[in-house]
């Protein structure tokens, strides 16, 4: 038996708040809706990201746009970095196995 009272249920999954997404794809008809949620999101904190696509699907325009959080770009930047430092150190890499690969 529950130790909640009747009617009540326990805390659930749904009850948390959820963890910021990292990458965001909004899209949605070309409207002020559609501009209130770019705003809003811009307003969490995410950035843009690349540009907008739009597509028409024979009656609206339907637009798209990514959004990230600046976190998720530095560590993009930083997992680069240490893969590129890692490449420039290796002495065990042998050179014939890059051979004609740009």
């Amino acid at each position: 038996m529950s130790d909640a009272p009747a009617g009540d249920t326990l805390p659930s999954q749904q009850d948390k708040p959820e963890k910021k997404l990292s990458y965001r794809l909004i899209t949605g008809p070309d409207n002020r809706d559609f501009c209130e949620r770019i705003s809003a999101a811009l307003a969490e904190g995410y950035v843009l990201h690349g540009s907008p696509a739009a597509a028409f699907n024979g009656r609206d325009v339907i637009v798209a746009q990514a959004v990230i959080l600046p976190a998720a770009i530095a560590t993009a930047d930083a997992a680069v970095a240490t893969a590129v430092d890692r490449l420039d150190s290796d002495d065990d890499l042998n050179a014939e196995a890059f051979e004609g690969h740009a």
